[in-house]
């Protein structure tokens, strides 16, 4: 009789579990049935949200479902990891991520209770988007020597702006400041690069390091001066400006690279068909020249996987500086 209880029970076991393994596969056939969110952790005017409302139309025919966006700002973007982590696992909420949330944050924000890599199931990189040296227009440097020479003869009488006390821009700049002999105070913004880059062009700021997206649709209006470009190479945007290693310093290379993801138990079939659907996203034509009307290069994972080790790498990387340069939240 007692075997007979085990059988009985053993059996029922396998019987749920292929009900539920038959639920699941369900739930990813019909995937999606209703309209998809799009968590951006940041305001609008920086590099996330231009990326974001650019992938999201032809993501929205991809999918066959609207895909809404829902910008949420606020402690570096880490509110908007936190709602991405903590919300459903059924592929109806995504998450677009970028190097300070998913990468740096972690190194600068420890106690925070939510860890990318054990909370969220990277689907795919998007794009990657060049980081830029901009000045205030009555900042009387037209090169990066004429801005440090400026810099070094008012030490600690200019202010820089970033997105953050840990964001990649700040740290970007407190390696600047240190090769380059300079000393500024830093300003951090909430909110993401746009508020700091409506620093920089209202004069709150002399100085930032933000991407070229940021910059590019404010330089007609003569109010931010471009010195350098953050990339390996020129960028096809301003073909006249020459890169931080031009300019004296090949080691400062900053970029935001721009990913999605979902919140972890998120089922492989659906991960998969998000996958699907975002690499013809960004194989489309017309995504990819208006993502590169802001200097932004569409880069791809060959596979989740990829992203997933990806992103391990990168937070290897970040916590090292994190711990060299001493950043901390402010």
């Amino acid at each position: 009789m007692k075997h007979l209880s085990q059988l009985i029970l053993l059996v029922t076991a396998c019987l749920m579990a292929t009900g539920g393994i038959h639920a699941a596969q369900a739930a990813a056939d019909s995937y999606p049935a209703r309209p998809v969110r799009m968590i951006i952790p940041f305001a609008p005017g920086g590099a996330s949200d231009f990326a974001g409302r650019i992938l999201q139309p032809k993501l929205s025919e991809e999918l066959e479902q609207q895909v809404v966006v829902d910008n949420r700002t606020g402690a570096s973007g880490n509110v908007g990891v936190e709602i991405a982590a903590r919300a459903n696992p059924d592929g109806y909420t995504i998450f677009l991520g970028n190097v300070g949330t998913m990468a740096i944050n972690p190194s600068i924000f420890p106690k925070f209770p939510i860890r990318p890599l054990r909370d969220l199931i990277g689907v795919t990189l998007v794009v990657d988007i060049p980081g830029a040296l901009a000045v205030h227009a009555s900042v009387p440097a037209a090169t990066v020597k004429e801005f440090i020479n400026y810099a070094k003869a008012r030490p600690g009488q200019l202010n820089y702006g970033s997105s953050g006390g840990g964001s990649a821009q700040r740290l970007a700049f407190e390696f600047f400041m240190n090769k380059a002999g300079i000393s500024l105070v830093h300003i951090p913004y909430k909110g993401g690069a746009g508020p700091a880059t409506l620093a920089v062009l209202g004069g709150e700021v002399a100085a930032t390091m933000l991407t070229v997206a940021s910059f590019i649709p404010h330089l007609k209006g003569g109010k931010v001066k471009v010195l350098a470009v953050i990339s390996p190479k020129r960028v096809s945007q301003l073909p006249d400006t020459p890169t931080m290693a031009e300019s004296g310093f090949p080691e400062l290379l900053l970029g935001s690279w721009q990913g999605v993801s979902v919140p972890v138990g998120t089922s492989p079939a659906i991960v998969n068909k998000l996958y699907s659907a975002v690499i013809k996203t960004m194989r489309d034509p017309e995504t990819v020249k208006r993502l590169a009307t802001g200097g932004a290069e569409v880069v791809t994972s060959k596979s989740p996987a990829e992203f997933a080790a990806f992103l391990r790498t990168q937070n290897e990387f970040w916590a090292k500086l994190v711990k060299q340069t001493g950043a901390t939240a402010e």
